[in-house]
């Protein structure tokens, strides 16, 4: 047991709310809350008293698009919202817990768990000389996954100093994706080490098939799950 399982809230199974009506009802302490894109004027977030801080302050963020659409940078961007930050264990616990469930969502959904300050944007400086590995899942399967795949990330397990920007969870017709973003996309060692820890932390099957695509290989493309390449 971790410090974020002893820590995980009593009501955390209930999530019958809808993404954006939750966010409205915790801009309070669980961290901060803006549904604005702009990094304007925002409070920093910082631990509370006698709470387990992070190594990093953690943003959430939601987007949805309808897939008859054409995909371009700036719908992509206009799509997307920052939905809150955490800067602790219990802030975290706090603000999940009130988070609709991945496999509750429909459509064409997406959430995401970046550091502060990076964006969920291939452009970003953080991203564009990176890549993600790719998890395909059959439904069903991503709740679980998302959140142990977060507590991975948050309980620093993957062990490559400052490589992990992100992780997200896609929501689409007929599966489900889950990817983690790095910063350096040609240093074979360290995607090696995120690839085989998150065989790990995940319990994957020896015979999964997981896949790498670099941010520069999806501007050229303009695709995330396209044109991959594929691993066992």
């Amino acid at each position: 047991m971790n410090q974020f399982d002893h820590l995980k809230d009593d009501d955390s199974g209930d999530h019958e709310d809808s993404v954006a009506t939750r966010e409205e009802k915790n801009d309070v302490d669980s961290g901060s809350v803006n549904n604005n894109n702009n990094n304007g004027r925002r409070k920093t977030i910082s631990p509370g008293v006698g709470e387990h801080p992070l190594q990093y302050n953690y943003t959430f963020w939601y987007s949805r698009r309808t897939p008859s659409r054409p995909a371009n940078t700036q719908s992509y961007e206009q799509n997307i919202r920052q939905i809150g930050t955490v800067a602790s264990v219990e802030q975290f616990w706090k603000f999940y817990s009130h988070l609709v469930r991945p496999g509750d969502l429909t459509g064409h959904s997406d959430f995401h768990l970046f550091k502060e300050g990076i964006k969920p944007m291939w452009e970003d400086e953080a991203n564009k000389n990176g890549g993600k590995w790719i998890i395909r899942l059959r439904k069903g399967l991503a709740s679980r996954f998302w959140e142990n795949i977060i507590l991975a990330m948050l309980g620093e397990q993957f062990m490559v100093g400052e490589e992990i920007c992100g992780v997200v969870v896609s929501i689409r017709f007929q599966e489900d994706i889950l990817s983690i973003w790095n910063k350096t996309a040609n240093d074979q060692v360290t995607t090696s080490r995120i690839r085989d820890t998150l065989r790990r932390v995940l319990n994957l099957p020896p015979n999964t098939i997981m896949e790498y695509k670099t941010h520069n290989d999806s501007l050229k493309d303009n695709s995330s799950f396209r044109n991959t390449k594929i691993t066992l």
